[in-house]
């Protein structure tokens, strides 16, 4: 339940009032962190919580629950157990539509917790020894994915886009089950959103073969919040984004020390949400709602309708941006200047370090150059250093991947460049070499 009603305390004819705040996040899932398990461990929500005026004297209960993907936490809304909710774009407008549905209840999008542009974040994976490497060659194959995901929504368009929509057989998967049919090999393909497909990449159980920038179109995270509670507590709403944005900017700050300790609290390696949190990273990590998200939820909307009856969804109405607001003036940040600004990948962006290692016990290390970058690598495996992981740029989108899922090609310049796929590599004009001949 939303709030509890107000309860008599025995002896004192005063009332005290104890609301019960409850938020449906997804600890596990990148892009979400900052909506959920970050308010959590670092208590930001009780930090923002209104005290005063009508909030004097009232007790706040805040129940967290995690799921692995957004559907669940939508049925928990609908049933009035959960206020807020935190999921990817395609849950998003499915929430809202369910909601829509109903005709006696609605939910608003407030704010977004992360993003890429690209849409890099979503993938589909194979396992690491298959002979598969590029999405034609799935015709006829099986490929999983958690149905009502981001991750579905993008195989849907993906699948339709190329004329495979009946020749390939979709399975429903949850992200843990998926991730270790593909360890296992008992499954063709993996779909899933952040940060899985770099999971399995990381673990060296699967290889990336389609990647979400490929798609044409954002995938980012965000938060909705059921009317009746923000209707009734708009103080409290406006202290979630207040929250989420301090959460936010808690990642950018140290995204080393935001990558070490949300992976202790949800068992993701360190390497593969640094990542996603780092300068040139795959998250951006800012909330405003901006035209591009509109324009790629209107598509999505769209794309659900046609393929699976999904009902209608005002979004004039549903899209509410008057919290992100408020909390960005609150920080004296131009809230217009923000939606105006999209962070992106750019080919040879030369504000960021060509390479990176993570040497344990040193942190992160850049690196002019893929080459020297290596040639540091064998150095440190042959000193008896542990490093983590390296962190190279695709030379075709300017998109971060780990080094050594990287296709590496060496130009007649003797440069050393890198591709996140092969198709990409073999038309480089160089020679191509595989990570195990150069680390």
């Amino acid at each position: 339940m939303l709030a509890l009603p107000l309860t008599l305390l025995l002896g004192n004819p005063a009332f005290a009032e104890t609301i019960q705040i409850g938020i449906g996040h997804q600890s596990t899932v990148t892009n979400t962190v900052p909506g959920g398990i970050i308010l959590e461990k670092l208590a930001l929500l009780e930090k923002h919580l209104p005290k005063d005026g009508k909030y004097a004297g009232v007790d706040y209960e805040i129940v967290y629950k995690d799921y692995t993907s957004g559907p669940p936490i939508t049925n928990q809304m609908l049933a009035g157990k959960l206020a807020f909710g935190v999921m990817g774009d395609y849950p998003l407008i499915v929430n809202g539509a369910q909601f829509e549905k109903t005709g006696r209840a609605e939910s608003r999008f407030i704010a977004v917790t992360g993003y890429n542009l690209k849409g890099t974040g979503n993938g589909i994976v194979v396992p690491v020894d298959s002979d598969v490497y590029s999405l034609e060659q799935l015709e006829g194959k099986a490929i999983s994915t958690p149905v009502g995901s981001a991750a579905w929504g993008m195989t849907l368009k993906v699948l339709r886009d190329n004329g495979l929509m009946d020749k390939v057989q979709l399975k429903n998967q949850s992200p843990p089950v998926g991730v270790n049919n593909i360890a296992q090999g008992k499954i063709d393909a993996h779909s899933d959103f952040c940060p899985w497909s770099e999971v399995m990449e990381f673990r060296g159980t699967g290889r990336k073969v389609y990647d979400g920038s490929e798609a044409g179109i954002p995938t980012f995270h965000g938060t909705v919040v059921s009317t009746s509670f923000a209707e009734k507590y708009p103080e409290i709403v406006q202290a979630y984004v207040n929250a989420t944005l301090e959460a936010q900017e808690w990642i950018v700050n140290d995204p080393v020390m935001a990558a070490t300790k949300v992976s202790e609290w949800t068992g993701i390696e360190k390497e593969v949400l640094y990542l996603y949190f780092s300068n040139g990273g795959i998250s951006t990590f800012e909330a405003s709602i901006k035209p591009e998200w509109v324009a790629a939820l209107k598509y999505d909307h769209d794309l659900l309708v046609k393929e699976k009856n999904v009902p209608p969804l005002t979004f004039e109405k549903w899209i509410d941006d008057s919290y992100v607001k408020a909390a960005y003036k609150s920080r004296g940040q131009d809230y217009d200047a923000l939606v105006s600004s999209v962070v992106t990948p750019k080919v040879d962006d030369t504000e960021l370090a060509p390479a990176e290692m993570w040497i344990d016990g040193e942190g992160i290390v850049s690196y002019p150059s893929v080459s020297a970058m290596t040639t540091a690598h064998a150095e440190a495996v042959k000193a008896g250093k542990k490093v983590n992981a390296t962190y190279v740029y695709d030379k075709s989108t300017g998109l971060k991947l780990f080094g050594h899922v990287a296709f590496y090609v060496k130009l007649p310049s003797g440069e050393l460049v890198t591709y996140m796929k092969k198709g990409d590599a073999d038309k480089a004009q160089g020679n191509l070499i595989a990570w195990v001949d150069i680390k």
